[in-house]
């Protein structure tokens, strides 16, 4: 299944003839109509509902991206966090995994880091079969990856409020636009702030 939302700008691009990731054209196109998507349509808890068990993973796969919604056990302690992330997983890691969450970073930042992914899928069919190439050295080992390091979080698998929910390839795009972020502790802007600032270093 796809969430209606999805399903309604997949659709749009297909009848306009944008196949979806396969150009830079395509990928620009599918970014600017989920930035057009207010948040109240973008609601990630229905977004998971509508999505479907067909959807729903126990464990996750390197490679592919992911949406969960998502409490962490020392939230006390922690400045803020995002409730509903959007992942690339890189590597396993103690009672979890660690995963990029691209919604840590501001829009411009998110697509130019998104592009330099694209450069690392296994092949270029943009369906079930592709998935990234990834893991925490390679984004280490070159400059145009240098936007991860904000997102890298250690997500613990007891922790998930809701199962993993696959996101197909040839909707990458539309969920790293659309507004799903629920920052608990700072607003998007400080967020994207102080992302900025670890970057630069």
């Amino acid at each position: 299944m796809v969430a209606k939302v999805f399903d309604d700008i997949l659709l749009k691009g297909v009848r306009s003839g944008q196949m979806p990731a396969r150009t830079t054209e395509a990928r620009e196109w599918y970014r600017e109509q989920a930035k057009g998507i207010t948040k109240s349509k973008a609601d990630p808890t229905r977004i998971i509902k509508e999505m479907g068990r067909d959807r729903y993973e126990n464990r996750f796969r390197l490679g592919n991206m992911y949406m969960f919604q998502y409490d962490p056990k020392h939230k006390a302690t922690l400045p803020y966090y995002d409730s509903f992330p959007l992942i690339f997983p890189i590597n396993r890691a103690k009672g979890g995994f660690l995963g990029i969450n691209m919604h840590y970073l501001p829009p411009p930042l998110r697509a130019k880091l998104m592009d330099a992914l694209y450069e690392t899928t296994n092949n270029k069919y943009y369906n079930e079969t592709t998935k990234l190439k990834l893991n925490y050295d390679i984004l280490n080992s070159a400059s145009k990856f240098r936007m991860f390091k904000p997102c890298v979080k250690h997500y613990l698998t007891g922790q998930l409020k809701t199962r993993l929910v696959y996101i197909n390839p040839t909707e990458w795009d539309v969920a790293l636009f659309l507004p799903t972020a629920r920052f608990v502790g700072a607003t998007q802007a400080q967020v994207f702030k102080d992302s900025r600032k670890i970057i630069r270093g």
